[in-house]
């Protein structure tokens, strides 16, 4: 037995540490920690942003929102909440500001904050699928199909946000989506 277990457990450890990687680049697309902008949003006009990315206050901020909509489920809080972070042209924020509004049924509202998310950041993952799910909802499953391979491009028909949106379109249309 104890040959035995001398012999698995390099072979677990091995395994485990080869397949770390692909796990965290699956989940790395959405969190309750922005990432920096990709554009250069910084500065508009010559004038610098009131809030960094990376501050602590920010960070605090986006995260209070964050649980405002994930947690407490309270959209019109929340999209209050990330507007007074003043950047809304980073893709997190920008696709949370989204998200919030299409819960609310405020669908262009909702396209317009996307929008400005993948412009952001057009790997943004997580914005990819939230969109697809508002064009399932506009009844563009074609769109929606496209949205789910673009997914599929940048983080792998393994990624949660592939999954979600690629069960959402298997119901047939009209269905009500739960996600």
């Amino acid at each position: 037995m104890r040959k035995l277990s001398m012999l698995l457990v390099p072979g677990l450890v091995s395994m485990a540490l080869a397949a770390g990687p692909v796990l965290t680049s699956a989940y790395a697309a959405g969190s309750d920690e922005p990432s920096p902008p990709k554009s250069d949003s910084s500065t508009k006009k010559g004038k610098k942003k009131s809030s960094s990315v990376s501050d602590p206050k920010f960070l605090a901020a986006y995260r209070t929102a964050y649980t405002t909509i994930y947690d407490k489920h309270d959209y019109t809080d929340a999209i209050g909440q990330l507007k007074q972070l003043k950047r809304d042209d980073v893709a997190d924020v920008a696709n949370l500001i989204g998200y919030s509004y299409r819960k609310l049924g405020d669908y262009q509202s909702s396209k317009v904050y996307y929008e400005i998310a993948l412009k952001d950041d057009p790997n943004h993952v997580r914005t990819w699928q939230y969109y697809g799910l508002w064009q399932l909802e506009q009844g563009n499953r074609e769109q929606a199909q496209y949205h789910l391979n673009k997914i599929a491009s940048l983080a792998g028909t393994d990624s949660a946000e592939y999954r979600s949106l690629a069960a959402a379109l298997d119901k047939p249309t009209g269905a009500t989506l739960v996600y």
